[in-house]
C-alpha cells in the first residue's frame, strides 16, 4: 500500500472521529436518519480528501527545498 493511501485511511479515522461532536441530524426532518448519515460520511469523505491532497503535495513539495 502506498504512502498516501495509509495517510487517507489515517485521515478518514480522525475525521468521523471529529465530525462525532456534531449532530447535523437536527437539521434534517423527522425520521431522516440515513440522509443524515450519508451527508455525514459524505462530508467525512471529502474532508479527508482535501487534507490528504494537501499535507501530500506540501510534503512533495518541500521535499525538493
Amino acid at each position: 500500500m502506498s504512502l498516501k493511501g495509509l495517510i487517507y485511511i489515517v485521515t478518514v479515522i480522525i475525521t468521523i472521529w471529529a465530525l462525532e461532536s456534531l449532530n447535523i441530524s437536527g437539521i434534517f426532518k423527522k425520521n431522516r436518519y440515513y440522509s443524515s448519515r450519508v451527508l455525514y460520511l459524505i462530508v467525512a469523505m471529502a474532508l479527508s480528501y482535501l487534507v490528504v491532497n494537501f499535507f501530500y503535495d506540501f510534503f512533495e513539495s518541500t521535499r525538493f527545498i
